[in-house]
């Protein structure tokens, strides 16, 4: 048996004929989303689509930066000025003309201009009006030794309670393939709970877009490298015999999981190997669209912050990322 790839070539299709209604609208739980603009086209249209579906609230918010305090207020011809005021105030209008079309087609939309440092104000404008879904348009190009994902995407990535919809830029009007990144472990409740927020998101929005699903799980063999140092003196067989033990247990845990959620097509890959590299290299090859995958890893208190294997896979993938987080998710960043 190939080690790398136990499921004879890294690809098994599952095929499940009780396929469940809540994987399908499981993108129905956005009722409130919020769209960070400026965004391209392409985001724009699917915010505004998966409002419509959903009959949800979309909110347009442009955070601007606070200006110096010298500049906060001048008096011009003998007048006191309040340029925060005045630009907020165009801001609004640009936005309003924006989202104008939408407005008149029924859809329920609102504008906001906040003041202040990007990611922190959209995270405190989620937290005080509980908001389930934020879309932005990636800062970077993407493709060779550039990365997509800058400070903003980032900093929601790690703090924002909700899940965050990153998009890379393009002009294609849908998804040809989404790849779902697994963790499972049966003995972690907390990380199964978010396998599961994973695959009902990545699942409904392959049906919602007829796209090709994949779900990835990668698995390391623990303490490989020193088992394989001369002190030890233990066997390649021996070593292979244990990397085998340990594949079938992965391999059982991702099928546990699996069973538990009605799929109708997948392409699974099950690869050993560090995520950081396994899970891009994946999008890589196939040629995914959107990776959806989960952003945190415990710490030891109540909340979580962002894995070095997440900060890894985003520093590498190339396509549009949905991240998500566990249950009880605390954030850092507070109301102010």
């Amino acid at each position: 048996m190939d080690l790398s790839s136990p499921y004879d070539g890294g690809l098994k299709l599952l095929t499940v004929t009780d396929f469940r209604n809540e994987e399908v609208i499981a993108m129905h739980r956005f009722k409130n989303i919020l769209l960070l603009y400026e965004c391209d086209r392409a985001t724009f249209d699917r915010a505004a689509r998966l409002a419509k579906d959903n009959r949800a609230r979309l909110t347009v918010v442009q955070v601007i930066k606070k200006p110096p305090d010298q500049w906060q207020a001048l008096h011009l011809g003998g007048s006191p000025l309040d340029l925060q005021k005045l630009t907020i105030k165009e801001f609004e209008s640009r936005l309003k003309k924006f989202v104008a079309p939408l407005k008149q087609e029924g859809l329920r939309i609102s504008t906001k201009v906040l003041v202040g440092t990007p990611s922190l104000e959209v995270i405190r404008d989620v937290i005080s009006h509980k908001r389930g879904l934020v879309i932005m348009t990636a800062e970077g190009k993407g493709g060779l030794k550039r990365r997509l994902f800058s400070s903003t995407s980032r900093h929601l990535m790690r703090q924002c309670p909700c899940p965050v919809w990153i998009m890379k830029p393009t002009r294609r009007k849908r998804f040809l393939r989404i790849l779902a990144a697994v963790d499972p472990d049966p003995e972690d409740e907390v990380r199964n709970s978010l396998n599961a927020t994973i695959l009902q998101l990545a699942s409904s929005l392959a049906a919602q877009e007829s796209a090709e699903l994949h779900i990835a799980h990668a698995w390391t063999l623990w303490g490989e490298q020193l088992l394989r140092r001369p002190a030890v003196a233990l066997a390649d067989s021996e070593i292979h015999q244990y990397a085998q033990q340990e594949a079938k247990k992965h391999r059982f845990a991702l099928d546990t999981l699996l069973a538990e959620h009605a799929l109708e097509t997948a392409r699974i890959h099950m690869i050993k190997g560090d995520a950081g590299a396994v899970i891009p290299q994946i999008a890589r090859t196939e040629q995914v669209d959107l990776l959806v995958m989960g952003t945190v890893c415990r710490t030891g208190i109540p909340g979580f912050v962002i894995g070095n294997t997440a900060e890894n896979i985003l520093d590498e993938v190339d396509c549009s990322v949905l991240t998500v987080k566990p249950e009880g998710f605390v954030s850092a960043v507070q109301l102010t």
